[in-house]
């Protein structure tokens, strides 16, 4: 099985030579051999579909992928280009780690190191103006069965969560996805079955923990197949058992010929694990992958190569490593032309390459390597497109985006066209913009497709967010009438927005009204005396509904031009007691006067008199 991910990670920071792979590839190894690729590699970022195809309508949202925290130069602005065909993206900036002195976890962030002058708001706020969830990923960075035992007791499984729920909520992300793929290529398939159900009870309390919040969890995992078959494989991940707490299934379809030549991700195996997966779990939660890169292994050497690759340049030797964009120009500097391969939609080529230099005692030698290289190209991205269409699936995620050509997204863009559910338009009013706390809103929504016909028994979701608050949360359900419409009165408890969503289907994309923004008068109760002698002091009591922390409430006397605060204190949910002195017998008029604060809206009340005699 694999070598430790770290140790693999090290290597290919020492080395200077992209070429150089593990003998059994999973994707941790292809992120840093990709990193590699991205200091020595010149990038060129590619402009976005043409107007022709823009022109066309608004694609299925199938294309998802990595944003690595090296690669924000290329990945970023590809997925910005590209946002039609996105709809959420997963940012690969963090690793779980073990604290060696307090044996407890915590989340390392890549990105910051990695972009010491771009704060990481930067990015993210990108994200979010181009309309992407925003689901970043966490691998395993910790050593070999470290997390599996981890898992073992409840109380380390909660702070596992409780590490992950923090960086969601600090960030405000939109769920997370888990990459623990030291399970399958670290730990030994002689773990799997004490880490399985482990596994699957850190699955379960993490999706409690963030539907609570109203946050996604995703998971990433290589190929599983059917507990009926011969080759099942990464069983340690439980598809079935996990599938009702995932919101998200991206299955890794690429790293299957590592060793030896041979194509990154077969379709039929493609769709072996596609056909697996949708058997357990709604297709709409499945996603394949896409390999934006591809593998160019060494079949022969003829002569006695240089002491400076004699390591790599052998048919013992990992495979190099090349990104898509650059697979042609590759391919052309050697004189061949790539041939497609039917059987296993996926592109290839061999070529030879002569190395010059010295032996190890510095006399000249020469050698020549027979090279054979596969990868993904645009037909490849465009055949596994069609099994989104084919199985109705969720889409498509790339390791990672912008490592392909332009015209692979076109490709992806076309089938994504033709698949483009129905655009559901929502609406939402409000009788009252302003009320007074306790009152009833009455609220009117309408749900219609884009040609304007109405949606008659058309489930909605009624969400409120106030005004303190950056996270939606459901308070209603209604459901259309014949007419498209439907009718519903609430009480709000404090000021903030409401909206109407829908759940996009296969047939129908997700559904947003415009938000509308209500403000809570509070109400106010008074107790106040009529009377009172010059030079005692007179007390008047206030009470409010709502009562937030912090709120302030003033007694202001009217001077006849202007109103003035003469006491000043917190709204307290028991009551305020504000106390006054007038000095001069005479007929005042005073009011009451609550602040702003989170819940409610500033507001006074009537004037009152009271006669100091």
């Amino acid at each position: 099985m694999m070598k430790n991910q770290r140790n693999l990670m090290a290597f290919t920071r020492r080395s200077l030579c992209a070429s150089v792979t593990s003998q059994l590839f999973p994707r941790a190894v292809s992120r840093a051999l990709a990193l590699i690729l991205t200091l020595a590699l010149a990038v060129q970022l590619v402009p976005s579909a043409n107007a022709e195809t823009t022109n066309l309508g608004s694609p299925r949202k199938i294309l998802t992928g990595w944003i690595p925290y090296y690669g924000m130069s290329t990945s970023l602005p590809t997925a910005v280009a590209n946002a039609d065909l996105i709809n959420e993206v997963m940012p690969f900036w963090y690793t779980l780690k073990l604290n060696n002195k307090s044996k407890k976890p915590y989340i390392l962030d890549l990105y910051t190191p990695g972009n010491p002058s771009v704060a990481i708001d930067i990015p993210l706020t990108k994200m979010r103006n181009a309309g992407f969830k925003i689901i970043p990923t966490i691998t395993d960075g910790t050593e070999k069965l470290v997390l599996a035992k981890l898992l073992e007791k409840s109380s380390d499984r909660a702070d596992v969560i409780k590490v992950i729920m923090d960086l969601v909520m600090s960030k405000n992300f939109d769920g997370i996805d888990l990459d623990f793929e030291g399970f399958a290529f670290v730990d030994g398939t002689a773990s799997w079955p004490a880490t399985k159900p482990n596994w699957v009870l850190l699955v379960k309390e993490l999706s409690e923990a963030l539907r609570a919040k109203g946050k996604i969890l995703s998971v990433t995992a290589p190929v599983h197949f059917s507990l009926t078959e011969r080759q099942k494989g990464y069983t340690v991940y439980a598809w079935a058992e996990i599938a009702q707490y995932i919101n998200r299934l991206r299955i890794m379809t690429y790293d299957y010929s590592t060793g030896k030549p041979g194509p990154i991700g077969p379709i039929a195996w493609v769709e072996r694990t596609l056909k697996y997966a949708i058997s357990v779990m709604p297709a709409s939660k499945v996603y394949i992958g896409l390999a934006g890169y591809g593998r160019d292994w060494v079949t022969k050497v003829d002569g006695i190569c240089p002491a400076n690759v004699a390591k790599v340049v052998s048919t013992s030797a990992k495979a190099a490593t090349f990104v898509m964009r650059n697979a042609t120009t590759l391919a052309s500097a050697y004189g061949v032309t790539p041939t497609y391969n039917e059987q296993y939609q996926e592109a290839t080529f061999t070529y030879q390459k002569t190395y010059n230099g010295n032996n190890a005692s510095g006399q000249a030698t020469s050698c020549t390597a027979t090279r054979t290289a596969w990868y993904q190209n645009p037909a490849s991205y465009l055949a596994r497109a069609q099994l989104v269409a084919k199985y109705r699936i969720g889409g498509l995620a790339e390791w990672t985006i912008g490592m392909e050509e332009q015209s692979a997204t076109d490709g992806i863009r076309a089938t994504a066209l033709t698949i483009a559910p129905d655009a559901v338009l929502l609406s939402l009013s409000s009788d009252q913009l302003a009320i007074k706390y306790g009152s009833l809103v009455n609220l009117t929504g309408l749900a219609t497709s884009k040609d304007k016909t109405v949606l008659p028994e058309f489930p909605v979701t009624l969400e409120f967010k106030g005004f303190d608050e950056s996270t939606w949360r459901q308070i209603g359900k209604p459901i259309t009438t014949e007419t498209g419409s439907f009718t519903t009165s609430i009480y709000l408890a404090k000021s903030g927005k409401l909206r109407i969503t829908s759940e996009g289907s296969w047939d129908r994309g997700a559904g947003l009204s415009t938000e509308i923004s209500i403000t809570v008068n509070p109400r106010l109760s008074i107790t106040a005396p009529t009377s009172a002698k010059a030079g005692t002091a007179f007390k008047v009591i206030v009470s409010a509904l709502p009562t937030t922390a912090s709120t302030q409430v003033a007694l202001q006397r009217f001077d006849g031009k202007v109103w003035k605060t003469v006491v000043l204190a917190p709204l307290l949910a028991i009551g305020t007691e504000l106390s006054q002195t007038e000095l001069i017998r005479g007929v005042y008029t005073y009011q009451i006067l609550v602040f702003d604060s989170a819940d409610s809206t500033e507001s006074t009340s009537p004037p009152f008199v009271v006669l100091v005699r």
